[in-house]
């Protein structure tokens, strides 16, 4: 796999220059940016200009750990109706024994929304929200928004993005989607992948290639090249899911008659176009891949880019996973015993669980591999287990005709029902000190359901489905499936919507103004958020120097989400397993503001303000406490990596936050989630001058703010001394500006 800093794509070759284009071909390359897949899309749907993009999307999606909070958010900006297809499926938090009757309330609520806005609610078990997004609605030339990061469906030409929930909502309220138009990257396939070789091993094997480097940060990646008629569309499917993880924006591939057939299977042969590369395509950079290159690989805890091929493990398994041991020392600071070396028995790796499932692994030729592979074999009745979760019920039916299911159960596996659990830890969460083998979305911690914080660890290393049905034909010992005979010809798929038919409530424009809201007990609305005043001071309640901290480290994911339609109770968890003691630091910082904005002296209540204040003054400051704002905020160098969950920031604001602090953002659906919720998202390469517990005072913030000033003054307040230091903002939109100053996306909505 090489990787090109800019060129042109035509015909199947990859060109440095113009001139080699015109060379080649005969035709001219000028304005060749404009002769992307995704130029064309995203300006058939732009309402702004050329550079900046303003969207309206065709459709949008939200699993039960979001639709809550973005109906609510909506309707506190006037929400009247859906005004595109708006699917609200119930897949993470499907186990209702978790939270009591918490999940479920927010289910009935998600129905009752869908009745009186007009909405298509897709019940628990019956599908996974991207499976039923591509089974149901992705196609080519269109673009769907999704609450959930890994809304990806380019594989059917459709570009998707993945967004925090007040994005939603400004659709919702037929508000766009703004954005600078974003570079391309080609990735130009050619081969066929080898036996044994899934799509989860190209998705791995690209993604440890450009992750760290940032290659296709926030980008459009752009699959063309012979290649791609050598994959099906699940195939194809399953890579494009994975992208997520390299952190672009979106996707989108070349078409051809697989997707046609693909659509007209699925009832929808009339949205069957043609994407091709008609003309000579500039792209900012191009990965290119021969797929016949990759092998069955592995990606080891605790990131989806720790990638190695598993005859690379197998062959030096020891020094290899010490590495990985070190890493976790690192990451944990020495708070659990995390061991990989112990799990080598005569020089072989033993895994404890393997689990295929989701939208990445429970499609159905994974599936289908998977049983082909274990076909008159069995998993063994010792410690390794293997779980199977089909993405949507057409799956499972389809399972079932083929025999795929009952190959599967008599080899000792467990099949389950379409949920998303397994990628977030609510599902299969294996005992402490195990390490799971899974074809799903990520393998960050946590991510399995462990609890660091008190003692418990366990871990998931991703995995192709067809390399995990080896490991447990061998009893759990890491084995790669290209190691393995088996015959790797699919049976044609078969699709059987009869469970949407009978169980989906289909009620895009059918809504029901008059129908009422059905609210649990644990259902609340957002918490009153001021707007932000002219001057402002910022305690670090928490100071994180790893090089990048995930949104799961922000508001763990799991058991912590029953409470996510609750902003105070949710609130509670943040950063709960990354800085145990944010939580009550900001809590003291809150209690201060609300003393302030009931006319007290903040002092009263935080009696470490009387220093500060008296530094400043003594500094020449002139800090007025009766209208200087008091809030958190939170430091990190790369913050926002992984999910798309805005609760990684609402929670922050929910307890009186005000702002983050990163060298870098990690996404930019994680800086988008701070400025949705009023949080002023700065920027330095000046970390060094401030710690956890400072102070940091930013004069005329608001000023500089409407200003639209890149570099912004601040004090550092520490031992009652005051140091200055240089904060940067990078440039801001007209909305996102006044939302931020407004106080968050509620009041913004109020106002304008």
């Amino acid at each position: 796999m090489n990787l090109i800093n800019k060129g042109y794509y035509y015909g199947g070759r990859i060109y440095a220059n113009k001139e080699e284009v015109t060379a080649a071909t005969g035709l001219s390359a000028e304005n060749a940016e404009q002769n992307t897949l995704s130029y064309r899309i995203l300006s058939d749907h732009n309402k702004g200009n050329e550079d900046k993009l303003r969207i309206s999307f065709d459709a949008m999606a939200s699993h039960d750990i979001t639709y809550v909070g973005i109906i609510q958010t909506a309707r506190a900006g006037g929400l009247e109706k859906f005004p595109v297809p708006y699917v609200l499926t119930n897949c993470h938090n499907s186990l209702c024994a978790v939270g009591g009757t918490i999940n479920e309330d927010d289910h009935v609520f998600g129905l009752s929304a869908a009745k009186k806005y007009g909405g298509i609610f897709v019940p628990a078990h019956i599908a996974v929200i991207h499976q039923y997004m591509r089974e149901c609605f992705a196609a080519p030339g269109k673009m769907i928004l999704g609450s959930d990061s890994h809304t990806r469906y380019g594989a059917l030409g459709c570009m998707a993005i993945g967004e925090g929930g007040p994005e939603l909502v400004k659709q919702l309220l037929c508000r766009t989607y703004d954005i600078d138009r974003p570079e391309k990257v080609a990735v130009v396939l050619s081969g066929s992948p080898r036996h044994g070789v899934g799509p989860q091993d190209i998705a791995l094997a690209i993604i440890g290639k450009v992750f760290k480097n940032g290659f296709v940060k926030n980008k459009v990646m752009e699959f063309v090249g012979d290649g791609i008629a050598s994959l099906s569309v699940d195939y194809r499917n399953g890579i494009d899911v994975m992208t997520t993880e390299t952190t672009c924006l979106s996707t989108v591939w070349e078409t051809d008659g697989k997707v046609k057939e693909y659509l007209a299977k699925h009832g929808r042969a009339d949205q069957y176009k043609e994407l091709k590369i008609e003309k000579p395509a500039y792209y900012d950079g191009i990965i290119d891949l021969d797929l016949s290159t990759v092998e069955p690989m592995i990606a080891l805890p605790f990131h989806p880019a720790n990638v190695y091929s598993i005859k690379e493990l197998n062959a030096n398994p020891a020094d290899i996973l010490r590495e990985s041991e070190k890493s976790a020392e690192e990451l944990f600071g020495g708070r659990v015993k995390f061991s990989l070396t112990d799990k080598l028995v005569d020089g072989k790796l033993n895994v404890q669980q393997g689990v295929i499932a989701g939208c990445a692994g429970g499609i159905y030729e994974n599936i289908w591999a998977a049983s082909q592979i274990l076909k008159g074999a069995n998993t063994g009745s010792g410690a390794f287990s293997l779980s199977v979760y089909p993405a949507s019920q057409p799956v499972y039916f389809e399972m079932m005709r083929s025999g795929a299911l009952k190959t599967l159960a008599e080899c000792g596996a467990v099949i389950k029902t379409a949920f998303c659990g397994p990628c977030f830890g609510a599902g299969d969460v294996p005992a402490n000190g195990a390490l799971s083998i899974r074809h799903s979305t990520r393998n960050f911690p946590n991510r399995e359901g462990s609890k660091p914080g008190e003692g418990q660890i366990s871990s998931v290393a991703l995995m192709d489905a067809r390399s995990i049905a080896a490991s447990a034909k061998m009893g759990g010992v890491l084995t790669s499936a290209s190691d393995v005979d088996y015959d790797d010809n699919v049976p044609e798929y078969n699709y059987d919507d009869s469970a949407y038919a009978s169980r989906v409530y289909a009620g895009f424009g059918k809504a029901d103004s008059a129908s009422d809201l059905v609210y649990g007990p644990n259902i609340a609305d957002w918490p009153k958020i001021e707007a932000l005043p002219e001057d402002m001071l910022y305690k670090v309640a928490a100071y994180i120097t790893d090089p990048v901290t995930t949104t799961d480290e922000l508001i763990p994911s799991g058991e912590t989400s029953s409470y996510r339609s609750n902003p105070e109770r949710l609130s509670q968890f943040a950063l709960s397993r990354k800085v145990p003691e944010y939580v009550g630091r900001a809590k003291e910082i809150r209690t201060a503001e609300k003393a302030r904005l009931a006319g007290d002296d903040p002092v009263k209540v935080l009696d470490e303000l009387g220093a500060v204040y008296a530094a400043a003054e003594k500094a020449g400051l002139a800090l007025d406490k009766v209208a200087t704002g008091i809030a958190s905020l939170v430091y990190a160098n790369k913050p926002g990596d992984g999910s798309a969950r805005e609760q990684a920031a609402s929670c922050q604001r929910v307890l009186g936050g005000g702002a983050n602090i990163a060298v870098e953002y990690a996404t930019k659906r994680y800086r988008s989630n701070l400025i949705n919720w009023g949080m002023v998202p700065f920027t330095t390469d000046r970390a060094e001058d401030f710690a956890c517990g400072d102070y940091i005072l930013v004069k005329g913030i608001r000023s500089a703010i409407d200003a639209e000033d890149k570099e912004i003054k601040a004090y550092v307040i520490k031992g009652g001394i005051v140091t200055e230091t240089t904060l940067k903002l990078p440039a801001l939109t007209l909305d996102e500006k006044r939302i931020i100053l407004e106080g968050c996306l509620i009041n913004y909505y109020r106002k304008y």
